[in-house]
This record gives structure tokens, C-alpha cells and sequence, in this order.
């Protein structure tokens, strides 16, 4: 055996594998009913195949909790009759059930027909086989081996690796064994671990390594009562009288109170030492309530445990009042017992009187008389106020700052811990650094930061976090950088946050460096850090590193596929991310309503109706059509490809009180020209009771413009500031300028730039440029195009409007001073000039012959999908401008290039914009 566990224990070679072998539904098809107390619960009808994994947790956790193994069985079987695949998670909690329940076999049975483990999974076998090692050496050389396995097979573990393997040491009884595991433990950065280093100094006293025990001991930063317990024990069992002396005065020292029974190790080995050193420590007991040399206590705690011990419970408490009245001075024995005899009589006043007993005599103050104050008022159905420690502190602070008013409640728990002494604890002061800066309180985050003694990594990690939940990713960085030039150790929430930070700053350069520091750390192969690597390539637009990433995961979760397919759709590539999309539900991931907003807004981009109507189908039925982004984006999607029926219908099936919803439809109506309608679906959005916001006044305004409601549009423009008190943003005054320019009153335009509060943009400027050509206003598209030319001097168009608007005017010597500058400054003609161009031609045609053509055609001679659309789009407009061709026949303008452009005109005759920025 002892060669077996040494050859365990270090791994051979490394390399990864699979196990693609599964649990049929006939495993346990022959399993006993479950527990009929649990009847409702476990009904087919109560939960079906494509039911959330977690809704059978609340049962296995009872499992767990009273040791149930058959219900557990009926549960396993249950989830596989029900058709539903365990996916990792819960296959892991089902493993820790069959381990709690005492059955290693079916928990490792299930091990190894997992297709794929992560590090918890290894985790729960580890501890499966660390639970049933004490007596059994198989085990434990089972154990051994599997952990030679996991260091094969994952190259990093954690602190809940270690302590099943440090039980294991303990069973084995082998002190090298300990020995390995504590190099390996300082190897990977955990020797110093609280926890880790605690039980390294348990397992070494109980191996009499006294010395390698106190070096442990010495080095730690945070020692409790149960740790200098077991150094005084190890000491006193090994006859170092002084020595446990010497420790109990450093005890003394730490500020830290010791309980009865550290008080007795160091009275019954320190007799030799002399009768002085007995006496102080007596006396410092006394004046801690922990001791008194009164022998007659020791007889009736005797007789107490006696009546206890035969379950005579009121004989217990007669004997306790007898005590009482006898004068004889008790201890934290006496109360134990006595506290145990009334609990077992379910007589709460009783109960409570002797709770009012150890408060007049100190004794509530002593661990083992809390504990049993805590056993009596829960049996008897009473949760007395208890005072809160750090994990307590801790926990509740996670659970405020997900509510609307946690910032609030975790001020309050802030000045708790202050008053407690537990704010400096690393739980609590991580904690609230969390909620500060989840609730962007990140002056007082930075002050704990600053404030707190040593290193601690989960504290870093929520600080890097929280710097980017406000926006400031290069702090976060400069965090991060400093914990590495510092020589700290990282982990992969460390890695994947700073990926993150990479990503929201869109620095490539440094992304494709924590990449690379993440396959040299052996984290790459952690599904949180490849999900974050593949979100940073995507937000840098990095597609094909991202699909690299992306093709190496080896089971990509229902995250990174949507990741991979938000990343298509957000850098113009719709068509890749539906197929990606048929891919995801070939490996049998299913997507979340998330997933399919983004895969609506594919089919949007694409104007691909029926691709839209076949993910509608799909969404519901997978149940989430009832998800409000989803409905929203579907409402949009509709719209956009040109079907305003079926966008109104679904708009009246949804919560009307939503504003983005009212929005969505107020655009799709405002795209289709229909302004009336859209200012009637407005009036009625009012009506309703929904507050309009930003957006809401650029539908009603773009209505306005593209139907020429002039004194509509300045109505709603004094409106939204007035009465609603929004700001006009510069999209509003776009709207209102061009509303302007189509209804000939260019000058008025004009005069609205000037006195806008910031600078118009240039394709404002272009907008009104055109709209002067149109009604031949020279004057105001002189200077217009003046300030086009330098907003953008190398803008052909603004060179050959201002041209033409000469050329109308009869004014040749500036077109020829226009068309001079225009060749001085070396611009070319756009392909659109050349556009412009033919279409005048065919309008001229038009003019000089009466008739529109049904044959004509405009061939593009362009390359770029983008100038394509964009040239669909000027073509008309120019026809449109003219007030030649309200509705141009679809032959006017078609594409050499790909056939779908010349369907996605026939959308533009019907009002729709194809570009990309809805013009």
C-alpha cells in the first residue's frame, strides 16, 4: 500500500480525456417509489423534460440533509425518465448526494460516466472517497489515485481540492504522504491559506511533528481558539510542560479567550513547572469564569449526566434546582447538561430562566454554554437573536446588493460590523467592498482597499471588478499589473477580470497578452476564462481569433455560444451568427431568451422576414416569447422587414406600460412614412399613462420629417422640453432641420444650426446642402457647404452639390471655382457622385420625353456591400427630391452585384431605409 500511495500521488504524464458514455434512462427504472411525503413534488406533470435542472435541487438538498438515499435514487431516476440530460452541475450535486448518503459506489459511478468534469466535479469524488477513508486503506489509495488523475487532467485546483486530499492524509496515517501534499500545497500558492495550513497543523500534531507543526503555526496570519487548542494539546500530549505554559501566555496575548478545555490541557502538564505557575493560571480562569477548585461541582455535574444519560430528563432539572439551592458553585458543565434536560422537556420557560441564569453569572459567554442555549430554543422552535460573525456579515451583504435599496442597507450593515470589530475580517471587508462598488460607490470601496493589512486575492479581484462596473477598466488594469509585477498569486477569476477589462477598453494588444499569460498559467482551459478571452476578440472585432477560442472550448456552454453569436451580429456578420446559431442547437445547448433577442436583431439586419418568423416559432416554443426584451426586439424586427401588421399585433399582446416597447413601435411606424399614425400611436402612448423618453420624441420627430409635418415637428420639440424636460440631443435636431429643408424652408433650417448648443454634424450639414440644391437657395448653401468642406474636406459630395446648386443658379464662375478647389485638394468622386450622375440623367429623360421608363436600369459598378446599400438609398432619395417619382418602379434601380439588394429595394419603396444607420 505504501507504494501505491506514493506512485498516486504524483502524476505520470499529462494529458486530457473524455468519457462520452452516459446514464441510460434504465439505471434506476427498478428503484423502490420515493418517500411519499415528497409526492407532489417528484409528479411527472409537476416537472417536464425541458424544465430548468434547478428545480430539483431543493429536493436533493433535503436528501443531503437527512441522509436519504433512497429518495435520492428516486429523484436520479425521476430526472431520467423525465428525458432531461444532467448537465454538469447538476450531475455534480447528484454525485455529492450519493456521497453524503454513504453510497461511493453510485457516486463514482457517476464520476466516471461524466463527458465532462470540471474542477468541482473532481472536487466531490475527492471528498466522496475522503467521507468513507477513515478504516478503509482502499479508499483512501482510491483517493490518492484520483487525485494523481485530476493533476493530469486539469492543471489548477483550489482550496477545496486540498481538503479532501489533507483527510485523506490523515486516514492514511502515512506522515510523508502529508509531507507531499504540503509541498505541493506551497507549489501552487496555498500553503498560507487559512484553511489549508490549519489542517497541516492539525495533521502534523497528530503525528507528534511537533516542530513542523509550530512553523506552521507560527507563520499563519489569522489563528482561532480550535487552532492554539490543538497546539496545546500536541503539546501537553508529548510532555512539553513549558512549552504549553509559554503558548497559553501568547494565547493570553493574542487577545483571544481560551475555554474550559484549553484550561484544562495547561493544568494537567504544567503541575511540574511549580506550584506558581499553577496558581496564575487558576487565577487568570477564575477571572475568566473558566475554572474554580470547588470538588463538590465535578460530583453533581456526575449526577446530572447520570439522569441525562437514562433520559430522565426531569430528574436532571429536579437535581439542577436542588444544586441551585445547595449553594453549590456550578461551571459551563452544569449548564451544558442542564440546558440538554430541559430541551429534551420542550418547557421553553424553564429553558429561558436558566438562559437568564448564565447571564447573571457570565457563563453565556462560554462557547459550549452558547451552543447549548442555541440546541435548546431551536428544538423548542425559538431562533433567539444571536450575535452575527463575519460569514454572517458576509453573506448578508452579498444578498443586498441585488435589491433596489442594498446601498442603504449595506451602510447600516457597515457601521454593524464597525461596532461588532469585525469589519477588518477578510470575508466582511471584501464583501463590502462588492457592494460599494456594484451600487458605484467607489470612493468608499477604495478606502477598506486602502485600509486593509496584507494581501488578500478575493479583496483584488473585487476591486479590478468593480472598477469596471465603473467604466474605469484602466484602473482596473493598473491593478491587475501591479498584482503581477508584485510576484501575488493569481487565479482565474483574476485572469478572466482583467480579459474583461481588455475587452471593454477594446485594447487587442494587451487581450491577446492576457491570452497568452493565461495559457502560460494553465488557465486557458477554464470555461470563465475562455468565455472571457472570446467575449474581449469579440468586442475588439477580432472574429477570427474569437472563432479560434471559440472552436477550442470543448463544450461551450449556453454563454459563449451567445457570445459567439452577439459578436457576428455586432461586427455586420448576421449571416454567420444564424448559422452558428443552427449549430448551437445541433449540440443540443439550448439558447436562453437573451440568445434569441440577439438572433431576432440578425434577422432585422438582414431584413430576412422569414428567417425571423422561423426564430419566433422557435422561441416560443421554447417558452420565451413572454421575455419583454424579446417581444421588443421582435416588435422591431417586423417592423423592419417591412411587415407592420404583424409588429402591431404582437406591440397590443405585450405590457403597454413599457416605454422601449412604445418606442419600437413609434420608429417602425415613423420608417414606413406613416406620420399620422405614428402621432396618433403617440397620443395614445400618453394617454396610457407611459412617460416618453429620448427616443420616443426621435420616432415622433423623424414622422414629422419624413411626411413634411413642420408645425407637427415644432410642437413636439417645444413639447418634449417644456413639459417632459428633456434636452434636445443633436438626433432631435437633425429631424427638425430636415423636416424643414423638405418642406423648402432651408433658410429657417439654416438658422436652427447656428443657434443649436453644440456643433452640428456633418451629415446635418450634407442633409441641408442637398435640400438647397433642391429649391436652389445659393445663399444658405454657400456657407453650408463651407462648413461641410471643413467638417470633411475631402467629401466629394459636398463639392459637387454646391456645384450643381452654382450650375442651377447660372453662376458658372463658381462651378468652375467649386470644381477647381474640388481638383486642388486632389477628391475623388465617390461612386455615388457617379450614381447621382446617371439618375440625373434619367430624371432629364424623364423631363425632356413625359414618361417614366419601366426598363431603365442603373448598374453600381462598386465593391463594397456597404456603398451599395448606401447608393440604393441616395439614388432614391435624389428621385425622391425631385418630385418626379413619389413610389419609383423597381426598375429604376437595380444591382449587378448580388440579387438580394434588389429585394431589399422593393422595402425601400415602401419607405424603408436599408443603411445601417437608418439614415
Amino acid at each position: 500500500m505504501y507504494t501505491q500511495l506514493q506512485a498516486n500521488l504524483k502524476p505520470r504524464h499529462k494529458h486530457t480525456y473524455v468519457i462520452f458514455s452516459s446514464f441510460t434512462k434504465d439505471t434506476y427504472r427498478n428503484l423502490p417509489s420515493f418517500s411519499l411525503s415528497l409526492l407532489p413534488f417528484l409528479q411527472k406533470s409537476h416537472f417536464s423534460s425541458s424544465s430548468s435542472s434547478s428545480q430539483w435541487f431543493s429536493i436533493l438538498r433535503h436528501a443531503i440533509s437527512t441522509s436519504d438515499l433512497l429518495l435520492g435514487k428516486s429523484t436520479h431516476a425521476r430526472i431520467l425518465n423525465s428525458s432531461q440530460i444532467p448537465d454538469r452541475f447538476l450531475t455534480n450535486n447528484l454525485m455529492t448526494m450519493y456521497s453524503r448518503c454513504g453510497s461511493l459506489v453510485y457516486a463514482r459511478r457517476l464520476f466516471d460516466k461524466m463527458p465532462d468534469r470540471d474542477l468541482i466535479s473532481w472536487n466531490s469524488i475527492l471528498a466522496a472517497y475522503a467521507h468513507s477513508g477513515e478504516g478503509n486503506a482502499e479508499n483512501v489509495t482510491e483517493g490518492f489515485r484520483l487525485f494523481r488523475s485530476l493533476r493530469e487532467s486539469i492543471t489548477f485546483t483550489s482550496r477545496l481540492t486540498l481538503a479532501p486530499l489533507l483527510k485523506l492524509c490523515l486516514s492514511s496515517g502515512y506522515v510523508w504522504a502529508s509531507e507531499t501534499v504540503h509541498g505541493y500545497a506551497l507549489k501552487i500558492g496555498l500553503v498560507w491559506d487559512e484553511f489549508v495550513s490549519g489542517a497541516l497543523v492539525n495533521i502534523y500534531s497528530k503525528f507528534g511533528k511537533i516542530r513542523e507543526a509550530k512553523f506552521l503555526f507560527d507563520g499563519m496570519q489569522e489563528r482561532d481558539v480550535v487552532l492554539w487548542k490543538v497546539m496545546l494539546r500536541a503539546y501537553a500530549e508529548n510532555g512539553f510542560g513549558e512549552e504549553v505554559f509559554h503558548l497559553f501566555v501568547d494565547l493570553h496575548r493574542s487577545g483571544l479567550c481560551p475555554d474550559d478545555e484549553s484550561v484544562q490541557c495547561v493544568l494537567g502538564v504544567i503541575s511540574d513547572l511549580g506550584k506558581r505557575h499553577e496558581e496564575q493560571v487558576q487565577a487568570y480562569a477564575i477571572k475568566l469564569l473558566l475554572y474554580n477548585n470547588n470538588s463538590n461541582v465535578v460530583l453533581w455535574n456526575k449526577k446530572l449526566s447520570g439522569y441525562l444519560q437514562v433520559g430522565d430528563n426531569h430528574g436532571a432539572i429536579e437535581c439542577f434546582v436542588n444544586m441551585i439551592r445547595s449553594n453549590v458553585q456550578y461551571d459551563s458543565v452544569t449548564f451544558l447538561v442542564a440546558l440538554a434536560a430541559v430541551a429534551g422537556t420542550d418547557n421553553l420557560n424553564l429553558g429561558q430562566q436558566i438562559h437568564g441564569t448564565t447571564l447573571k453569572s457570565g457563563f453565556y459567554s462560554a462557547v459550549i454554554v452558547g451552543n447549548s442555549l442555541i440546541n435548546m430554543y431551536s428544538k423548542m422552535g425559538c431562533v433567539c437573536g444571536l450575535r452575527t460573525d463575519q460569514f454572517t456579515l458576509a453573506s448578508v451583504l452579498r444578498a443586498s446588493s441585488s435589491l433596489p435599496e442594498g446601498l442603504h442597507l449595506s451602510k447600516q450593515i457597515h457601521v454593524h460590523a464597525i461596532k461588532n470589530d469585525t469589519v477588518a475580517d477578510s470575508f466582511v471587508s471584501t464583501a463590502l467592498i462588492d457592494v460599494y462598488c456594484r451600487n458605484g460607490s467607489m470612493a468608499e470601496a477604495e478606502y477598506l482597499f486602502e485600509n486593509k493589512d496584507g494581501f488578500d486575492l478575493a479583496t483584488w479581484n473585487a476591486m479590478i471588478f468593480g472598477y469596471i462596473l465603473s467604466n474605469n477598466s484602466h484602473k482596473a488594469l493598473e491593478l491587475f499589473s501591479h498584482m503581477h509585477t508584485s510576484g501575488e498569486r493569481l487565479d482565474e477569476i483574476t485572469i478572466a477580470t482583467a480579459v474583461k477589462a481588455c475587452g471593454c477598453l477594446l485594447m487587442l494588444k494587451q487581450g491577446k497578452q492576457m491570452h497568452a499569460y493565461a495559457m502560460k498559467s494553465g488557465f486557458e482551459l477554464d470555461l470563465c476564462v475562455s468565455s472571457g478571452i472570446l467575449d474581449m476578440y469579440v468586442k475588439c472585432g477580432a472574429m477570427v481569433d474569437a472563432q479560434s477560442i471559440f472552436n477550442d472550448i470543448p463544450a461551450p456552454d449556453d454563454v459563449a455560444w451567445t457570445t459567439m453569436i452577439s459578436g457576428c451580429v455586432d461586427n455586420g456578420e448576421e449571416d454567420l451568427a444564424l448559422s452558428i446559431y443552427h449549430q448551437m442547437r445541433l449540440s443540443g445547448v439550448v439558447p436562453d431568451e437573451f440568445t434569441f433577442a440577439i438572433l431576432v436583431k440578425a434577422s432585422s439586419c438582414l431584413t430576412a422576414l422569414e428567417q425571423g418568423r422561423q426564430i419566433h416559432a422557435n422561441l416560443i416554443k421554447l417558452d420565451c416569447s413572454s421575455d419583454p426584451f424579446v417581444g421588443i426586439s421582435l416588435v422591431d424586427m417586423y417592423a423592419k422587414c417591412g411587415n407592420i401588421e404583424d409588429a402591431y399585433i404582437l406591440f397590443k399582446q405585450m405590457d403597454m406600460r413599457n416605454t422601449v416597447l412604445w418606442n419600437a413601435m413609434l420608429v417602425g411606424l415613423a420608417q414606413h412614412g406613416n406620420g399620422e399614425e405614428t402621432l396618433k400611436l403617440f397620443e395614445d402612448m400618453k394617454a396610457h399613462g407611459v412617460e416618453p423618453d429620448s427616443v420616443t420624441f426621435i420616432g415622433v420627430l423623424s414622422a414629422c420629417s419624413y411626411t413634411g409635418l413642420v408645425s407637427e415637428a415644432y410642437e413636439n420639440f417645444h413639447l418634449m422640453r417644456e413639459k417632459y424636460g428633456i434636452e434636445p440631443e443633436v438626433e432631435h435636431y437633425s429631424f427638425l432641420v430636415d423636416a424643414l429643408g423638405r418642406a423648402g424652408r432651408t433658410k429657417e433650417a439654416g438658422e436652427l444650426i447656428l443657434s443649436m448648443p453644440f456643433e452640428a454634424s456633418a451629415s446635418m450639414h450634407r442633409a441641408l446642402l442637398g435640400a438647397c440644391r433642391v429649391q436652389g437657395d445659393t445663399e444658405t448653401g454657400k456657407w453650408v457647404a463651407e462648413k461641410l468642406m471643413a467638417l470633411e474636406p475631402f467629401d466629394s459630395s459636398a463639392y459637387v452639390l454646391l456645384s450643381n446648386i452654382f450650375a442651377a443658379a447660372n453662376q458658372w464662375d463658381d462651378v468652375t471655382s467649386a470644381r477647381g478647389e474640388m481638383k486642388r485638394k486632389n477628391v475623388k468622386k465617390d461612386p455615388a457622385d457617379l450614381i447621382f450622375a446617371k439618375v440625373e440623367g434619367l430624371i432629364k429623360r424623364i423631363k425632356e420625353g413625359g414618361y417614366v421608363p419601366d426598363t431603365d436600369f442603373v448598374l453600381l459598378d462598386v465593391e463594397e456591400e456597404e456603398k451599395e446599400r448606401a447608393l440604393y438609398y441616395h439614388s432614391e432619395k435624389l428621385a425622391r427630391a425631385y418630385g418626379l417619382i413619389s413610389t419609383p418602379p423597381s426598375s429604376v434601380i437595380l444591382s449587378n452585384k448580388e440579387p438580394l439588394y434588389a429585394n431589399r429595394f422593393h422595402h425601400l419603396r415602401d419607405g424603408m431605409c436599408p443603411c445601417a444607420d437608418n439614415c
